[in-house]
């Protein structure tokens, strides 16, 4: 039996550093989730785009069980086969190629420390010290990746934090005017999710390329929420005809497994040394088997194609509401952002909570949806309705 007085026991147990939860939640099948009230609501954040098959997937399921009930961890003293062949799948779809080569971690952060290390060892003999990052922008809390991330509120309270990184607005005449021979990397996620999912200045990401290759500096993408078929390719910068010389992936490669990995391209690759990084859990047999058949079933069932169908269905339906709080609709494929008129995010995915849609106030103006991607028509007219009622009850 439950224990519905959950929220103190919460508090009672959890760091200090969690805010309340807004409701517990128990099991979770398809596009829906159930809470110990009894409540069903309709997942449209998929655990902040982690869940790419949605919950409850036989696929996933399938591979968890087979896997744990095989090899479930090895250390990395040791290689298992669904490691090799993801660390393969994973050269092939980021287009690294043969020169390509795959670091695992555990979590996004993992992943941002190892690219943090990467742009430390392109340092030229000590010449290229300067790593150029973008004010708000997010690549997790540990004290590297923190120190990438350009949010003062979030950095302010653990100064002083790793030196080298400087962040620059999010234009182009800010990152010429930056660049030169002394930047190791720009590092920067092709949309800004934790923003509120904000798209970058159009010709940005193509003349970042231009202007690391021309200066030496290593161009690192934080694909870590946009990535794995999110916004309609497998990639984010796959849409714009460009290769990056590293990129991070986490969230939704394994479904919910904590897994993350730092791709290398090229010349890249051979920064890393034996013992310059590791991990004891990064890559162990059951992550990559269930990273296998999340990424196995998103190409079979060409769920990229879907999260771009879907996508353009959910923007065109959410401008189609005419809601007056509603000042713009942002990103691309499954990952939205809903930009508001006034400071009121808050309260309606607060209403959307109450009505039975799981959306998330990324700030006061930015409402993000990110729904897994497997989701169809029925569950896209259902947050239609549901999303409607959210912003009249805000309103």
């Amino acid at each position: 039996m439950v224990n519905h007085d959950w929220s103190s026991r919460f508090g009672a147990a959890m760091m200090g550093s969690h805010a309340t939860p807004l409701t517990m939640l128990e099991r979770g099948e398809g596009c829906y989730v159930w809470g110990t009230n009894g409540k069903r609501y309709l997942d449209f954040l998929a655990g902040i785009a982690v869940n790419s098959l949605g919950h409850a997937h036989p696929a996933l399921v399938d591979a968890v069980s087979s896997q744990v009930a095989t090899l479930a961890h090895v250390s990395n003293y040791f290689a298992t086969p669904p490691q090799i062949e993801l660390a393969e799948r994973l050269k092939r779809i980021t287009g690294a190629g043969e020169r390509g080569r795959v670091y695992f971690g555990n979590s996004g952060t993992e992943a941002m420390e190892a690219a943090f290390k990467l742009a430390r060892l392109n340092n030229d003999g000590g010449k290229r010290r300067r790593i150029l990052a973008l004010t708000n922008a997010f690549h997790g809390r540990t004290m590297g990746a923190l120190s990438l991330t350009g949010k003062a509120a979030l950095r302010d309270p653990f100064g002083p934090l790793l030196d080298g990184v400087e962040h620059i607005d999010s234009t182009i005449e800010a990152l010429e005017a930056a660049m030169d021979d002394t930047v190791a990397a720009v590092v920067f996620e092709p949309i800004k999710g934790e923003a509120g999912v904000v798209d970058l200045p159009e010709g940005f990401i193509v003349r970042a390329r231009e202007l690391t290759r021309e200066h030496g500096a290593l161009l690192i993408l934080d694909e870590i929420q946009t990535g794995v078929g999110r916004t309609g390719t497998w990639f984010t910068y796959q849409q714009f005809d460009i290769e990056p010389d590293a990129v991070t992936i986490a969230k939704g490669i394994a479904g919910g497994m904590p897994i993350s990995a730092l791709v290398t391209f090229g010349e890249a690759s051979e920064l890393f040394k034996r013992g310059h990084h590791g991990s004891t859990f990064g890559g162990n047999p059951l992550a990559t088997a269930a990273a296998n058949a999340v990424l196995g079933e998103i190409e079979a069932s060409d769920l990229i194609g879907n999260a771009e169908q879907r996508g353009t269905q959910l923007r065109e339906l959410i401008r189609e509401m005419g809601s007056p709080l509603v000042d713009e609709v942002r990103g691309r494929g499954l990952l939205i952002g809903v930009g508001l008129t006034e400071p009121v995010a808050n309260k309606v995915s607060a209403a959307a909570l109450e009505a039975g849609l799981i959306v998330n106030a990324a700030n006061e103006y930015s409402v993000r949806i990110a729904p897994p991607l497997i989701v169809g028509d029925v569950e896209i007219d259902e947050f239609g309705r549901l999303f409607s009622t959210a912003l009249e009850a805000a309103q």
